[in-house]
C-alpha cells in the first residue's frame, strides 16, 4: 500500500511502530522493489521479525494487486518447481507431479572408466542423493530367469538388469522406466495443470537456523492481519514431524529418515513383486510391505491440508499435534502444500541445500527469499555441503559388497558386476588411505593396528591429488553415482547383509547398524555416496581431510575421510540467480565486506543495498563495561595460555561473589567452551567460591545435550522470578535470583530470549576465539587468506599435502603466517559470537541490563594490538556507550547506582 506521496504504508503492523521500525520496513520494501541482494541490520529486541513480516507481505499484496490488474492482458508463465522426488509416497507424487520433469533430456556419457571425475554434469545429480535408491522396481523377462536360479530366501535381494543410457535396447529396464513415467504423467495431466496454476502466485520463503526461531516467527505472524490473508505452511524435518511411534522411537535423525524411506520402498516393492515378478508363495508379503500406516488414507491427507489452510498459521509443533489428532503424516502433508502457499517458513538446510529444494519442490524463480540470523550464513552454507565417511563405515560397505558379490556374482549381469567391482575398488582404496597401507594387504594392516599404540595424524589434499594418489582418477564418478541411485543397490546389498547377520555369527564390529552413533548399514552407503558426490566438485572448491587414528583396540579403530567445502559463492549464486530478491537479515551483519566477498563477490559494492538502524532502548537502559581487573586488582587475561591459571579462575570467582550482591534477579555468564566452563566450575567448587555464590543466587549450568536445555532454562526462569522467601535455595539472601553458566556458540547463545529478569547482567568471559587446532577452520582461514594474495589463480593442481599436528601451537603458527584477511576472518568469528551472546539480554524498549566484557583485551589500547581492536566490531548501540575501566571499585559503584535507578524508575 502506498500513500499519496508515494511512500509505502504498513497497515498490517498490529500497533504503532517506532521510527526505526518504519525506517526498516521502508528499506526492506525498497529492496524488494529493486530486487537483487540486500542486507538489513536491526539490533535484537527492536521488533525485527514483526517488521520483516509487515513489510515483505505488504509488498507481496501490493505487487499481487498490480499483477491482477494486468493479468488478463499479459498473462505470465508459471514457474515449475522440481517435484515428484523418489522419496515421496505415490499419492504425493500424483498430487504435485511436474510435467516438465518428463521432458528433460537425459545425460549421455561413456563407460564408468571413461569420463573425467569432475564433469560439469555433477551439479545435475545432487538432487538425486537426498533420497538415494528409492526408485520403482520393474521386472523383465531376463530377470525372471535369474531369480528362479536363486534360493527362495535371497530372491528379493537380486538386482535387476541394469544398462547405462548409451547402451539402452528396446525392452530394457531403463526404457521401461521412461515409459512408466510418461504414462503416469499423462494420467495426472488435469491435476498437474491445476497445481501449475497455483504455482504462479508470488511466494515468500522465510528461513532461519533453528525450529525455535521459526516458531517465534509464526507467533509474531499470528498477531498480524496477514495470518488470515496468506496461505502459510511450515516445513520441518522428519524427526520433528514424524508421528509414527515405531519410527520416532529410533531417536537418531538418520535412522528416522531411513526407516521412513524404507516403509515407502517396501510398499512399492511389495506391489511389484506380486504384479511383475509373479514369484507366488516364494515371497511372503509381510505387514511391513503396506508402508507407513500414517499414509494409507489419502482422503485424510486432503483433509489435513484443508485444515492447515483454514486455521491460523501453524508452526512445527502445531502441525505435529494436528497430524496426531487426525492420524495422518504431517511431514508429507506439509510438503504437499508448498505449491499453494503464499509464505513458506522453513529451516536453513531445506532452502540452502539444492538437493533439499528439489526434493521439496521449492520454486525460487522470481520469488522472494528472506534469510534470518544471517550473521554466519557463509559458514553455515558451506558446512551443509561437507561430507564424511568413517573407517567403520568404509569397512562395513566393503564387507557387505564382498558378501553380496560372492553370493550373486553368477546371477548378475555384466553391468551390475562391473559397477559393484568398481565400488569395491573405491572402498578398498579409501581403506588403504586410512590404514596407510601401500601394498594393499588390508588384513595384515588391521592385525598390526591391534598392537599399535595410540597415534593420530591429519593431512589435507586437493580433490585431484587425492584421486591421482589412489589411482582412481579414471573412474567416472558421475555415472557411478547415477547407477547407485537408479539400481537400488544400497537397499539390496544392505538388506542381504542384515539378513545374513541374523543367521550367522558376524563379528560385532562388522554390524554397523547396531551402533546408533553411526546409524545403519544404509547410513554407511549414503556416507560413501556423499563422499563420491563431493569428489565431483571442482578441484579448488574444497579440500579432502584424511584423519588417521590408531588405537590399541581394533574395535575402536578410528579415522575418517572428510570433504570440506571452502567456497560458497557458486552455491549461493544458484539462489540469487533464480530469486527476484534475496534479503539477509540479522541483529549484526558487519563486516559486510567479508560476507560480500564470500557469498556474492561478483556483485559490485555499490549494488549491494545495506541498511542498519539503531536500538529502541534509551541510552541509560544499558551499562556496557570493559572490565580489565578483578576485585583484588589482578589483570583479567583469558587468552589460551593464561585462562587455566588457578589465580585467574579464582579472580573470576571473586568477581562473581561481588556481582551477586549488587545485581538483582538473573546473571548469565558466557564461557568460551564447555571444557573451560567445567574447569572453572570444579575449581570454584573445590575452593569454596561456589558455596559463597550459592548463598546469594542459585547456580545453573547449560547442559551439553540440547534436548535438556529447555528444562534447565525453565527452572532457571522459575528461580529468578520466585521471591526469596519462597525459594529454599536462597531464603537467606537479600537478593533473589540465579546465575546461569552458559557457553558461547551453544544453544543458549543464539535465538534464546533472556529478557527482563532472566538477563539483568551478561558477563562475557574473555574472547571466545575458535580453537586454532581445528583443521577445518585452518583450511578455511588459508582459503580466505588467498583471496588477498590472489593465489587461487594457480590452485587448480596442488602439489603437496598439508600436514597438521592437532596441537594448538601449530595452529597459532599458521595464523601468524596469514596476511590481514585471514586474521581478520578469525577475529570476526570471535566477535560475531560475542555479539550474538550479549544480544540475548535487551529484548524490548523497557528492558535494561548491564554487560560486562571481562578481559583486558577489551579495554586495551588498539594501537598495541596486531589485529583490529575487538571493540570496533561491537554493535553500534553498545560500542557508543561502552565504558572502559581498570578499577573494579568503580565498576561496583556504577552497577549499584545503575540498578538502584532502574528499580526506582520501575516503581
Amino acid at each position: 500500500m502506498v500513500d499519496e506521496e508515494g511512500a509505502p504504508k504498513f497497515p498490517g503492523f498490529p500497533f504503532e511502530p517506532y521510527s526505526i521500525q518504519i525506517d526498516f520496513m521502508n528499506s526492506l520494501y525498497q529492496s524488494l522493489n529493486q530486487g537483487g541482494v540486500s542486507m538489513l541490520e536491526s539490533p535484537t529486541g527492536t521488533g525485527k521479525t514483526m517488521s520483516v513480516i509487515c513489510s515483505a507481505l505488504q509488498w507481496v499484496l501490493d505487487r499481487r494487486l498490480q499483477q491482477e490488474a494486468v493479468c488478463d492482458e499479459n498473462p505470465g508463465d508459471g514457474g515449475g518447481g522440481g517435484v515428484g522426488s523418489d522419496d515421496e509416497p505415490d499419492w504425493m507424487r500424483g498430487f504435485v507431479v511436474n510435467k516438465v520433469e518428463n521432458n528433460k533430456k537425459k545425460e549421455k556419457g561413456g563407460s564408468v572408466w571413461g569420463k573425467p571425475h569432475n564433469s560439469k554434469k555433477s551439479t545435475d545429480i545432487r538432487k538425486d542423493f537426498m533420497v538415494m535408491g528409492a526408485g520403482e522396481e520393474k521386472g523383465c523377462e531376463s530377470m525372471q530367469t535369474k531369480i528362479d536360479a536363486a534360493d527362495a530366501i535371497d530372491k528379493e535381494f537380486l538386482l535387476e538388469e541394469y544398462e547405462s543410457e548409451d547402451e539402452i535396447r528396446p525392452g530394457s529396464v531403463m526404457s521401461k522406466r521412461k515409459t512408466v513415467k510418461t504414462s503416469f504423467s499423462s494420467s495426472s495431466e488435469d491435476e498437474s495443470s491445476e497445481e501449475e496454476e497455483e504455482e504462479k502466485k508470488l511466494k515468500v520463503y522465510f528461513c532461519s537456523r533453528t525450529h525455535s526461531q521459526l516458531s517465534q516467527f509464526m507467533k509474531e505472524l499470528r498477531r498480524t492481519v496477514f495470518a488470515k490473508e496468506m496461505m502459510v505452511v511450515s516445513l520441518g524435518s522428519r524427526k520433528n514431524l514424524c508421528i509414527n511411534e515405531e519410527v520416532v522411537a529410533l531417536g537418531n535423525s538418520t535412522r528416522i529418515n531411513e526407516r521412513c524411506l524404507e516403509l515407502q520402498k517396501k510398499k512399492k516393492n511389495g506391489a511389484t513383486k506380486v504384479k511383475n515378478l509373479k514369484v507366488g508363495a516364494g515371497i511372503r508379503r509381510r505387514k511391513a510391505t503396506s508402508g507407513c500406516p500414517m499414509l494409507t488414507k489419502h482422503r485424510v491427507q486432503q483433509e489435513f491440508r484443508n485444515e492447515v489452510f483454514q486455521r491460523r498459521p501453524l508452526d512445527i509443533e502445531d502441525l505435529a499435534n494436528l497430524g496426531k489428532t487426525m492420524g495422518t503424516c504431517p511431514y508429507y502433508g506439509s510438503r504437499s502444500m508448498v505449491r499453494r502457499a503464499d509464505l513458506v517458513v522453513l529451516p536453513y538446510q531445506s532452502l540452502l541445500s539444492k538437493s533439499s529444494r528439489d526434493a521439496l519442490g521449492l520454486n525460487l524463480k522470481s520469488n522472494i527469499v528472506i534469510i534470518d540470523e544471517a550473521h554466519n550464513l557463509a559458514d553455515s552454507l558451506i558446512e551443509m555441503y561437507d561430507s564424511k565417511i568413517t573407517f567403520s563405515q568404509l569397512e562395513t560397505v566393503h564387507n557387505h559388497l564382498e558378501q553380496y558379490f560372492g553370493r550373486f556374482r553368477n546371477l548378475l549381469g555384466p553391468t551390475n558386476r562391473r559397477y559393484i567391482q568398481t565400488l569395491m575398488v573405491l572402498t578398498q582404496a579409501f581403506l588403504r588411505v586410512l590404514l596407510d597401507d601401500k601394498d594393499g594387504n588390508l588384513i595384515d594392516s588391521c592385525c598390526d593396528l591391534a598392537q599399535a599404540s595410540s597415534i593420530a595424524s591429519d593431512f589435507t589434499m586437493a580433490i585431484n591429488d587425492f584421486l591421482f594418489e589412489q589411482n582412481i582418477d579414471n573412474i567416472n564418478l558421475v555415472k557411478l553415482l547415477k547407477y547407485i541411485k537408479e539400481s537400488n543397490l544400497m537397499h539390496k546389498v544392505s538388506g542381504y547383509g542384515e539378513k545374513l547377520a541374523t543367521l550367522e555369527k558376524i563379528p560385532s564390529h562388522h554390524k554397523i547398524w547396531e551402533h546408533a552413533e553411526e546409524g545403519s548399514c544404509l547410513s554407511a552407503f549414503q556416507a560413501l555416496a556423499n563422499i563420491l558426490l563431493s569428489l565431483t566438485n571442482n578441484d579448488g572448491d574444497g579440500r579432502i581431510i584424511i584423519s588417521r587414528s590408531r588405537l590399541t583396540s581394533l574395535k575402536k579403530q578410528g579415522g575418517y575421510i572428510k570433504y570440506v567445502m571452502l567456497s560458497g559463492e557458486k552455491i549461493f549464486s544458484e539462489i540469487v540467480d533464480e530469486a527476484h530478491a534475496v534479503v539477509l537479515v540479522g541483529g549484526t551483519l558487519r563486516p559486510i565486506e567479508e560476507t560480500r566477498e564470500r557469498l556474492f563477490p561478483w556483485l559490485p559494492p555499490n549494488q549491494l543495498h545495506f541498511f542498519s538502524c539503531g536500538h529502541i532502548v534509551p541510552p541509560d537502559s544499558i551499562l556496557p563495561i570493559a572490565l580489565a581487573r578483578g576485585p583484588t586488582g589482578r589483570t583479567f587475561n583469558f587468552s589460551f595460555s593464561s585462562r587455566s591459571s588457578p589465580d585467574m579462575i579464582r579472580e573470576l570467582g571473586l568477581l562473581m561473589c561481588n556481582l551477586v550482591t549488587v545485581v538483582p534477579e538473573g546473571i548469565v555468564v558466557f564461557f568460551p567452551s564447555f571444557d573451560y566452563e567445567n574447569s572453572v566450575y570444579e575449581h570454584w567448587e573445590s575452593s569454596g567460591i561456589l558455596e559463597r555464590i550459592t548463598k546469594r543466587k542459585r547456580v545453573f549450568r547449560e547442559p551439553r545435550n540440547n534436548m535438556d536445555v529447555e528444562s534447565v532454562l525453565k527452572e532457571y526462569k522459575d528461580t529468578v522470578y520466585t521471591p526469596s522467601s519462597m525459594n529454599s535455595e536462597v531464603n537467606q539472601a537479600s537478593y533473589s535470583g540465579a546465575i546461569l553458566l552458559a557457553v558461547v556458540g551453544a544453544k543458549l547463545s543464539e535465538g534464546i530470549n533472556l529478557s527482563d529478569g532472566m538477563g539483568r547482567c551478561i558477563v562475557m568471559v574473555g574472547l571466545p576465539y575458535a580453537s586454532p587446532s581445528d583443521i577445518e577452520l585452518l583450511e578455511r582461514i588459508k582459503h580466505i587468506d588467498r583471496f588477498e594474495n590472489l593465489k587461487l589463480e594457480n590452485s587448480s593442481v596442488s602439489t603437496s599435502y598439508d600436514l597438521y599436528s592437532r596441537h594448538v601451537e601449530g595452529g597459532f603458527d599458521i595464523l601468524r603466517s596469514c596476511t590481514h584477511r585471514g586474521k581478520e576472518y578469525y577475529e570476526n568469528l570471535c566477535m560475531k559470537a560475542v555479539n550474538q551472546s550479549i544480544g540475548r539480554a535487551i529484548r524490548h524498549i523497557n528492558d535494561y541490563a548491564a554487560i560486562l566484557l571481562v578481559d583486558t583485551r577489551y579495554a586495551s589500547d588498539s594501537s598495541k594490538r596486531s589485529l583490529s581492536h575487538p571493540v570496533t566490531k561491537l554493535p553500534e548501540w553498545i560500542k557508543d556507550r561502552l565504558v572502559s575501566s581498570i578499577n573494579y571499585g568503580e565498576v561496583h559503584r556504577s552497577l549499584h547506582q545503575f540498578f538502584k535507578l532502574k528499580k526506582t524508575s520501575c516503581l
